[in-house]
């Protein structure tokens, strides 16, 4: 059920019937944002948009379709992932575990395991899809940034911006590629802004062109097969690449093709394909942005991309999202993300039973985790741990529960964190770096942090009553009497006349 392209996972999405198709011109500006708004606060995450007649700025209808909200809902994740979200993290679980062989057939299963690895190792061709239509820009170019369906998403944005964006940079010593999803403000038809942060791995390469002295290349590629743009928002481990890791996903490698204008290599079958550059130490005012926060980011300066050629499919799909208040489309992509990433944390920390991040934490905010607890002060040893790990460190409100507390439920987690803690005694406050998005700390980038200890407590913690017991019923005293006294569900359990 793999695709190759977006105009690909739009088909699969509507025999699916995750998609609904759009024929009407509907605007770029504000009015596919509201539009898919609807669909993504709908239970369940609502459909996927194709809007078939996107309807530009200057009133002409662009020739790419918008194709907005395909990975909102876990039933799509599990399409784009080509099957069962649970499935693929045991998959990666059995990696992470794998043990020397005991016998031959452990031998040969081992050796299978690798040579899938193998297999997912990006290949070079020649030529491929996203080279259907090459455009160098200049000033009779009848394809450009204008042309492209970019959305305004918010009516205090400072301009139209691409928001799932792949964006292509490589190291200037080692030579590793990564893939990051960086906000792109359009601000004419060859420049955008490149919202890179300062913890992110885009800006410590341009640091690296710093000293050269020279433009660094950049590619952006736009669709294509969608486990692509997964991967690129997922926060891999630094040093692990993404496109690897999409191959892992699709269980094949995935073909690269040697850019036009840059030296670089890109997907070769990415509906768009920007090349261009970033020269530092250029930079222009960036923003206002109506971010995943739920609030707008402020005018700040960022990098300026220059773009000096596009390359497209022929029936090339313009890929959008929008982020703002919970929950929306990046909720399904960050959970598939954290799910995936699951086994390499409990893989450093086997005590950990389980972890959620809830829609109002808007990722970084908030994260419940639960563990089998066995010693004294267990929960601050987890929280600190996983504050070191990659981009958890932005996390500002971590809650550590015991194993049997569903984190997946907000009611289950605030009852035993309202119940369980001693707010002087179980509240651990720490600074750190903080994601550059957030508005409420004084200092931008850094900032408190606070985790709470909502375990049960242990006489060596400070405790030295007993623990109560909570109350429940016999498991099998409730089954069997449910069984003989369904519950009613019309009028809320009112009989009806």
């Amino acid at each position: 059920m793999e695709c190759e392209s977006f105009a690909d996972f739009a088909r699969l999405l509507e025999r699916e019937g995750e998609l609904v198709r759009i024929s009407e011109p509907v605007r770029t500006d504000l009015e596919i944002t509201a539009l898919a708004d609807r669909e993504m606060k709908a239970p369940g995450g609502g459909d996927a948009l194709l809007v078939e007649k996107p309807l530009l700025s200057d009133g002409s209808i662009s020739p790419f379709p918008v194709l907005i909200n395909a990975f909102g809902s876990e039933r799509r994740m599990e399409l784009v992932l080509g099957r069962p979200l649970e499935k693929l993290v045991e998959e990666i679980r059995a990696l992470l575990h794998a043990e020397p062989p005991r016998s031959f057939r452990e031998g040969w299963e081992l050796l299978g395991k690798a040579l899938a690895l193998a297999r997912c190792r990006p290949h070079r061709v020649e030529d491929g899809p996203c080279r259907d239509r090459i455009v160098s820009m200049g000033p009779s170019a009848e394809t450009d940034l204008r042309s492209l369906p970019v959305l305004r998403c918010w009516p205090k944005d400072g301009g139209p911006f691409i928001t799932l964006p792949q964006v292509f940079t490589k190291d200037p010593k080692t030579g590793k590629r990564n893939v990051g999803m960086y906000r792109m403000q359009v601000y004419d038809r060859v420049t955008t802004g490149m919202h890179w942060q300062i913890h992110k791995v885009g800006a410590r390469h341009e640091t690296g062109y710093w000293g050269k002295g020279g433009r660094m290349p950049v590619a952006v590629c736009l669709g294509g097969d969608p486990i692509l743009t997964f991967a690129a928002t997922a926060p891999l481990p630094d040093g692990v690449d993404e496109v690897l890791f999409a191959g892992f996903l699709r269980k094949k490698g995935i073909p690269l093709v040697r850019c036009e204008t840059v030296d670089l290599e890109v997907p070769a079958t990415a509906d768009f394909v920007l090349e261009g550059y970033v020269e530092p130490p250029e930079l222009r005012p960036e923003g206002p942005f109506g971010d995943h926060t739920g609030f707008y980011t402020p005018v700040e300066p960022y990098p300026v991309f220059h773009l000096t050629s596009i390359t497209h499919r022929k029936d090339a799909v313009y890929p959008a999202t929008i982020v703002g208040k919970p929950p929306m489309e990046d909720f399904y992509l960050g959970t598939a993300s954290v799910r995936l990433l699951f086994p390499v944390l409990q893989a450093t920390f086997p005590e950990i039973v389980d972890l959620a991040l809830p829609p109002e934490g808007v990722f970084h905010d908030l994260v419940f985790v639960s563990i089998r607890k066995q010693y004294p002060y267990q929960a601050y040893k987890v929280m600190h741990g996983l504050w070191g790990m990659g981009q958890m460190m932005f996390t500002k409100i971590l809650v550590v529960v015991d194993a049997e507390v569903n984190v997946h439920d907000t009611a289950d987690v605030l009852f035993h964190l309202c119940a369980n803690v001693d707010p002087e005694r179980d509240f651990l406050f720490t600074r750190g770096p903080c994601d550059s998005l957030d508005h409420a700390q004084a200092t931008p980038n850094m900032g408190s942090h606070v985790g709470i200890d909502a375990t049960r407590k242990l006489p060596a913690e400070g405790y030295p009553r007993p623990w109560p017991e909570e109350v429940s019923l016999p498991v099998d005293l409730s089954r069997e009497l449910f069984a003989r006294f369904p519950q009613r569900r019309e009028g809320k359990g009112v009989r009806q006349p």
